[in-house]
């Protein structure tokens, strides 16, 4: 699977940061929570993980910055709750 790169509010997957294979998308809500509000992941990946990997990536930025994640992406905040190593950083 290809690397996962830091965008602009943004993990994703592929060459082209404004058309990507697959995202998460996240915003800053004040100073200590990350609102992850999209993830998108194309034909070609599903069924990879791939939205795990991010979620999962996701999780290691908020952990590394002291931030708590507010998942307002329906899967983001379902694969949240069912991943009791995630539940430190959901708010």
């Amino acid at each position: 699977m290809a690397d996962i790169k830091k965008g602009d509010h943004k993990f994703y997957i592929g060459d082209d940061e404004q058309n990507p294979k697959a995202e998460i998308t996240f915003k800053e809500i004040g100073e200590h929570v990350l609102n992850v509000d999209h993830t998108y992941v194309s034909e070609e990946l599903r069924g990879e993980g791939v939205g795990g990997k991010l979620v999962g990536r996701m999780v290691e930025h908020a952990r590394s910055e002291g931030k708590k994640i507010d998942p307002t992406c329906s899967y983001t905040k379902k694969k949240m709750e069912e991943t009791s190593e995630y539940r430190d950083v959901l708010a």
